[in-house]
């Protein structure tokens, strides 16, 4: 065995080695990311923080209350108190009274932020998730790619046992046995490029799950194709389940209540005082209520009413692009699943199967001297490429599906 030979054997087998740890489904590491992914998290306290804010928006004013000292002939305090029935402390207390319905209005829009909140969180889940699977789809593909290295590697050995016993007996040429070692060569090259790929994705993993980076790697399950749902049902789910969508669709809701609340905001509201005066024992008490009424600047409440339409107007328009960009999204992500899907086919049913025939049927002439070298390497590069390339497909199709499932809001089995 040549020193080339004993290094790729040397890799190969710590890269099986590397990759026996038990695969992980990635359903786990979804269940796993919901429950300790930061992102999640910190979105569940704005949640938590959201929920305080609709009493505050409809509670009164603060009641201020007021202590009084009113002087006679001199200012210093209680100065005339005892021989003047002027000079009193008081004691008093005020409240605001928004007119009747404002209140109500302002918790509305309030509560309305708390739906916001929560499909924001939602939005932030199913982003997280789609990275996750995103990763977890490279890793499966890197892991597979490292097998069909590891299945070309036997075959680079037959080719090269072949090509020294031809050289051997004088049938072969030198050139031969040395372009078997360079496309060993360059497959430890793709190895390592796998590799790196592989790494790639355990720190996208890690990271998303909340992991030390210093843990386990991650092991991936094989891929298999999975099914979509017909197109029209899909872009139904979308206009209904998109996550966006919906926190979009809160947004619109939430400057609908703005906008009456801008409306209610015209009306005045009241005040209500009372005040208790004290003078000396020998002077009667003073009592005092007030009742007034605020009126609002007419000019900054049709500004507000005004800025409350355009934004409404806003927020429903941004709505509408969002609509079309995620349609335009979700049909280029059905096209790249109907093409891999096609791809696949195409792959299993003919071009693999043609292509192994071609190189089995190529080595066993090349041994019997009926088939030169080049021709060989050839069909042996074809069958490595087609291989490869039908996995690259196969993850490439289901990071569409996940695209998929993130603009629809759901999980695809």
């Amino acid at each position: 065995m040549t020193k080339i030979s004993k290094i790729c054997v040397f890799v190969f087998l710590a890269v099986t080695a590397f990759g026996q740890s038990v695969p992980t489904s990635l359903q786990l590491l979804i269940r796993e990311a919901r429950q300790n992914n930061a992102a999640i998290k910190a979105a569940e306290r704005a949640i938590q923080t959201s929920e305080y804010m609709p009493k505050q928006a409809s509670a009164l004013p603060d009641t201020e209350v007021m202590v009084q000292s009113f002087t006679v002939g001199s200012p210093r305090p209680f100065a005339g108190y005892s021989n003047s029935d002027f000079a009193y402390i008081g004691f008093g207390a005020s409240q605001e009274l928004p007119y009747p319905g404002k209140r109500a209005l302002r918790g509305n829009v309030a509560q309305h932020g708390i739906a916001i909140s929560r499909a924001e969180k939602n939005a932030v889940a199913w982003d997280v998730l789609t990275r996750l699977k995103l990763a977890y789809f490279q890793l499966a593909a890197s892991q597979q790619l490292v097998a069909v290295l590891e299945q070309n590697q036997q075959r680079t050995d037959e080719i090269e046992q072949a090509a020294e016993t031809r050289y051997r007996v004088g049938q072969g040429t030198q050139q031969d046995v040395l372009r078997t070692q360079l496309e060993r060569t360059k497959l430890l090259n793709e190895l390592s490029m796998q590799r790196r790929e592989s790494a790639q994705a355990q720190v996208v993993l890690k990271a998303l799950l909340n992991r030390l980076p210093e843990s386990g790697d991650i092991a991936s399950e094989p891929l298999s194709s999975r099914r979509i749902p017909e197109v029209p049902a899909l872009f139904a789910k979308l206009r209904q389940d998109n996550p966006e969508l919906q926190v979009s669709a809160e947004q619109v809701s939430q400057s609908e209540a703005a906008t009456a609340l801008a409306n209610r905001e015209k009306k005045p509201d009241f005040a209500v005082q009372y005040m208790w005066q004290h003078t000396a024992d020998n002077f009667r008490d003073y009592y005092m209520g007030t009742f007034s009424i605020k009126l609002p600047n007419r000019s900054r409440v049709r500004a507000a009413e005004a800025e409350s339409r355009a934004k409404l107007t806003q927020t429903v328009a941004e709505k509408e692009s969002r609509v079309k960009q995620m349609e335009s999204d979700l049909g280029e992500q059905i096209a790249i699943v109907q093409t891999s899907e096609q791809q696949l086919t195409v792959y299993d049913q003919g071009l693999i199967p043609q292509s192994e025939s071609a190189l089995n049927a190529g080595l066993s002439g090349y041994r019997a001297g009926k088939q030169d070298y080049q021709a060989l390497l050839g069909s042996y590069n074809d069958t490595l490429r087609l291989a490869m390339d039908r996995e690259r497909t196969l993850a490439e199709h289901e990071a569409a599906v996940a695209r998929i499932e993130r603009l629809i809001g759901e999980e695809l089995k």
